[in-house]
């Protein structure tokens, strides 16, 4: 149940559409297991119904879509050498996904907060992202040892340029604006516009999106060169920003030498290897990693650091990229 004791995913149908609303706000949004079959199963339901025309998913509470999964519960499963359970939440999670890529109605994300982890799975892959000015996205897995998963090795190589890399091994935050520039959002909805959307979908469908579409703001990543993230290896990627100079290389070599370099290295390869899988392939290749990288004690630390306890100052199990 929600912290409100009402069902963490409400699944309705409203009018033209099939309407879920991920529905436990204090914990903004993060998904379980339960969620992700609630989902999967609204998802199923609507598919063969004649009078559902599309399936629009927001997150209640004004603060977040999805802040990701339930990585202290994953934590919890992996300290109880509960490999099995690990293994379920994953293959369900990533099923859900490749459900919603392949959906065949249109499949809505309203982005109106938070958006990371589990939160761009249910949303990138689907037909379309609406992103406000209150939108922020996000796969900061580098931080808590992870790597960017839910699809994301396949989407990242195919965002703008080397920015997909960038976001990768940095798990930068980027709003609206940037979103659509980048790739990760389809639309830009104002906040206001935005809250009333999906009432207005129920009644007159896509149509209701197209009459609310507003110029998003310019990117602010567009004045800053993401190359270094480009190059052949994480070595030579903290060479190229070692030697640009600029404030925003600065910035870029400062967190990645600060996460996990263990999770750093794992992310690198599987997002390059990415470019070159279908998403199905990359799914499959994301949920072998996971059996790893859950298992490693940078996993079990990160998430300590910077969500059980919060006091942000992991131990990583290297030091340094040539130890890792």
């Amino acid at each position: 149940m929600s912290d409100t004791n009402e069902p963490t995913v409400l699944a309705r149908r409203q009018g033209r559409i099939g309407r879920i609303t991920l529905n436990r706000p204090k914990a903004l949004n993060a998904l379980d297991l339960g969620m992700i079959r609630a989902v999967a199963a609204a998802l199923a339901g609507w598919r063969e119904e004649p009078d559902v025309h599309a399936v629009v998913i927001e997150g209640a509470g004004g603060r977040a879509f999805c802040a990701g999964g339930d990585i202290r519960a994953i934590r919890a499963m992996a300290m109880d050498d509960d490999t099995a359970g690990v293994e379920q939440f994953f293959a369900e999670e990533y099923a859900l996904i490749l459900e919603i890529s392949r959906y065949p109605k249109p499949y809505v994300a309203l982005i109106d907060g938070i958006c990371m982890g589990g939160g761009m799975g249910l949303s990138v892959h689907g037909t379309y992202r609406v992103a406000s000015e209150a939108a922020m996205f996000a796969m900061p897995e580098t931080a808590i040892g992870m790597f960017p998963d839910v699809g994301a090795t396949f989407a990242m190589p195919r965002l703008r340029g080397d920015w997909g890399m960038y976001l990768a091994l940095t798990g930068a935050r980027v709003g609206g604006g940037d979103a659509v520039w980048l790739g990760i959002a389809t639309h830009f909805v104002t906040r206001e516009a935005m809250a009333g959307l999906a009432d207005a979908m129920a009644v007159d469908g896509l149509a209701a999106l197209g009459a609310v579409v507003a110029s998003p703001p310019a990117p602010t990543l567009a004045r800053h060169d993401a190359s270094a993230f480009g190059l052949a290896s994480v070595a030579a990627v903290v060479a190229a920003l070692r030697a640009d100079g600029s404030e925003f290389a600065a910035g870029a070599l400062e967190t990645v030498l600060h996460v996990s370099p263990t999770a750093v290295l794992a992310s690198f390869d599987i997002v390059r290897a990415g470019a070159h899988r279908t998403l199905a392939e990359a799914l499959q290749a994301e949920l072998v990693q996971t059996r790893v990288t859950t298992r490693h004690a940078d996993f079990l630390e990160g998430v300590r650091a910077m969500v059980v306890d919060k006091d942000r100052t992991p131990r990583w199990a290297a030091a340094s990229f040539s130890d890792a």
